[in-house]
């Protein structure tokens, strides 16, 4: 990656206050800038791996070094452009989101993954960025990123100064909590570098307090292996007995550390159609998700992030759902009917998770 251009092209110092503009006006919300210095970050990711707690995903495990300097990951890259996009569409509500987490026969998805997949719509949108910055200045060295490669996101977002890193492990920012998505364009231009932000969690447990599986179990530790989020998206396997009736009816991701949070309250809605809930899935019930054949599944969750699970791991997920639900004592024998007859065709991680489900009553 080589820029064309040397430095005295251009006022680095303007082009910065241009990128602003430029942002705001493809949709971004906020955008900084840092190095590629990642510090005592690196040594951190090397011993949460060291203690296993990233579970079965293996590939943070493969790539940790790329993950400890972007100029591995792109060489010649001097400078991370760091972007945020509020996700919240104007439908949601926390207040319901709290009262549909006790209403067991309720699917619940985290509200990032209701919308259009996210990947597509921040990589569109970044390179997007990169072009207008290569219509004013001409040809340089880039890549664009979201969630998509060995790169310390987080970290390189709250060096820039996007936010703090939470107790939760999230970035926050005082405008938006931390409901938005992270972009970054690894570029090989010196652009000014913007400062921090200091942490503003004081002594705030609400997080940690809340979690339902206790994988927050410090503060700004997270062990992955014991996060619903972790174990109904990332894990490829069963589901541990132990965590299965602390998932209630989550079906998809877990938000309660983010709905807890106290600097939600300046969540900011996002218009983008992107982001809206499709399908019902900010109000379906179980036994209706429970009800689709595989085809429903790959056709509903097209271009969402959901997707990418596959069809018998979101069986898998209701499945739980569905025990803890028998379990609570509702609709007992439509749930039943249910489960049982979908046992012939089910694979073995499904048919594992059925058996599991039908012994809770």
């Amino acid at each position: 990656m080589q820029s064309d251009l040397s430095t005295s092209q251009f006022n680095l110092a303007d082009l910065r206050q241009w990128l602003d503009e430029q942002s705001k006006q493809l949709g971004f919300d906020s955008l900084r800038v840092t190095d590629t210095e990642l510090g005592e970050a690196t040594e951190h990711l090397k011993e949460w791996l060291a203690q296993g707690r990233h579970g079965q995903m293996e590939y943070m495990e493969r790539h940790a070094q790329l993950r400890s300097d972007p100029n591995l990951l792109v060489p010649g890259t001097v400078r991370v452009i760091c972007v945020t996009m509020n996700y919240l569409s104007p439908q949601i509500n926390f207040d319901t989101e709290w009262e549909r987490l006790g209403q067991v026969t309720e699917a619940v998805v985290s509200i990032y993954a209701r919308g259009r997949d996210y990947h597509k719509v921040m990589r569109n949108r970044l390179q997007d960025l990169a072009k207008c910055i290569e219509n004013k200045i001409g040809k340089f060295g880039y890549r664009v990123f979201t969630d998509s490669a060995p790169l310390m996101e987080v970290e390189l977002a709250k060096k820039a100064g996007l936010g703090w890193r939470g107790k939760h492990t999230l970035l926050l920012n005082r405008e938006s909590g931390s409901t938005f998505f992270l972009g970054e364009i690894l570029v090989d231009i010196p652009l000014p570098i913007d400062g921090e932000q200091e942490s503003h969690c004081g002594t705030c447990q609400a997080c940690i307090e809340v979690c339902p599986t206790q994988a927050i179990t410090a503060p700004y530790q997270l062990d992955a292996r014991r996060c619903i989020s972790y174990l109904t998206i990332e894990n490829p396997g069963a589901i541990p007995v132990e965590f299965r009736s602390a998932m209630g009816n989550r079906i998809y991701g877990c938000d309660d550390c983010q709905l807890i949070c106290p600097w939600n309250k300046f969540a900011q809605r996002s218009e983008l159609p992107d982001f809206a809930q499709r399908h019902g899935l900010g109000n379906a019930g179980l036994l209706e998700l429970w009800s689709w054949t595989e085809t429903d599944f790959e056709k509903r969750h097209e271009g969402s992030a959901i997707r990418r699970i596959g069809y018998s791991r979101w069986r898998r997920n209701l499945a739980v759902a569905l025990g803890n639900a028998l379990a609570s004592g509702v609709e007992q024998d439509a749930i039943r009917s249910a489960l049982s007859a979908a046992l012939d065709n089910a694979d073995p991680l499904v048919e594992e998770h059925i058996q599991w489900a039908l012994g809770q009553h």
